[in-house]
């Protein structure tokens, strides 16, 4: 009996002097382990459905890890200017960013591939590109090269045509204005006489307020009703042809990824990948009624893009596809899974979605 009490409270003492002992611990030996993230962004913090997406993904990550790695959002121009944002992550001055790869095409034309292409792939054709396709594999290479490793994130669905202060009727009508778009859609309109920019979204506006630029195109009707481009632009006009389903994506140091858990790798591509339903999910919501306050609140002119006009654009667009994807090896690469894809895609989609929304606008009673 003596001696189960000696070996009780030589536990109890030896349980009594670990507790203490990890009471004093010093603190940053406590939290070792854990990781501390930067992602920063191409638009503003806050910025509805984009800002918030990437603050979703964060706040997810951090919560999944439980604390473990903790990710800060910075918006555009807080830690690095928008377009600065793959430097950053390359560089490893930040470990993750949030935007659209067609911004990156300054580094290699491929880029544009995995954001949208004019007459390409719609939103969810890319994304079964990128899974079953060949095209994240692809990805993979081109942003190795950049010491990235690249998420698709959502598509914010066909895009609108864009605003202009002007009825656009032929091709002529496009000759001499001052436009903003980005990726391949940009060349295509460089071919018409249009004097492109790429801006930052935060800058459209005033841009187009002070007659910098005398037409922009964005995302569609959500963003379109919150930027406020009605105050100064007349017409807006669909299809948007120039990106057909654009996808966000995010990327992360390859370095750093590759030095991840199994675990913790896992957590990052599922936080994502479910992002992107959600995101996509938000942007399809948000523009019904949005585009109804466009043209019945502030009077906006719908206008329809001219066959003539869409297939006359289709006609360069092909020129110029063909031609950035024939940039390099690489490029090259990318461009030939590209359109074998897309070949596949319109025979199926002419069956499926496309014959079924055919269908659907057919002027029979429902509900």
């Amino acid at each position: 009996m003596k001696r189960r009490a000696f070996v009780k409270g030589a536990a109890t003492a030896g349980v009594a002097t670990a507790a203490a002992a990890a009471a004093n611990f010093p603190k940053p030996a406590i939290s070792q382990g854990r990781k501390e993230w930067k992602m920063v962004m191409t638009w503003p913090l806050n910025f509805p459905g984009l800002g918030t997406s990437g603050q979703r993904v964060a706040r997810r990550i951090n919560e999944l890890t439980d604390g473990k790695i903790n990710v800060k959002v910075f918006g555009a121009g807080e830690l690095v200017p928008a377009f600065e944002s793959f430097g950053a992550v390359s560089a490893g001055d930040a470990e993750m960013y949030m935007a659209a790869e067609y911004y990156w095409q300054g580094k290699n034309k491929a880029f544009n591939f995995f954001t949208a292409v004019p007459y390409g792939l719609t939103g969810l054709e890319t994304h079964a590109w990128m899974k079953y396709g060949g095209g994240q594999e692809l990805w993979d290479e081109l942003s190795a090269e950049f010491n990235l490793k690249g998420f698709l994130g959502a598509s914010t669905g066909v895009q609108m045509g864009g605003w202009f202060r002007k009825e656009i009727n032929t091709l002529d009508d496009f000759k001499g204005l001052k436009f903003r778009m980005p990726g391949i859609g940009g060349e295509v309109l460089r071919r018409l006489g249009v004097a492109v920019v790429n801006l930052p979204g935060a800058e459209i506006f005033p841009a187009l307020q002070s007659g910098t630029i005398d037409g922009t195109e964005w995302v569609g009707p959500w963003h379109d009703l919150a930027f406020g481009f009605y105050k100064v632009a007349k017409y807006y006009y669909y299809p948007g042809i120039h990106e057909p389903g654009t996808c966000g994506s995010f990327a992360m140091n390859k370095k750093l990824w590759d030095s991840l858990t199994k675990e913790e790798q896992l957590i990052v591509t599922t936080v994502i990948e479910a992002e992107a339903m959600i995101q996509g999910a938000e942007f399809n919501a948000r523009n019904l009624g949005s585009l109804d306050k466009l043209l019945n609140e502030h009077g906006v002119t719908l206008r329809r893009f001219s066959d003539n006009v869409l297939k006359e654009l289709g006609t360069i667009s092909g020129e110029v596809v063909a031609e950035v994807g024939n940039t390099d090896a690489m490029s090259k690469k990318v461009y030939d899974s590209f359109v074998a894809y897309r070949k596949q895609s319109i025979a199926w989609g002419k069956l499926g979605e496309q014959g079924f929304m055919n269908a659907r606008l057919l002027p029979f009673k429902y509900a």
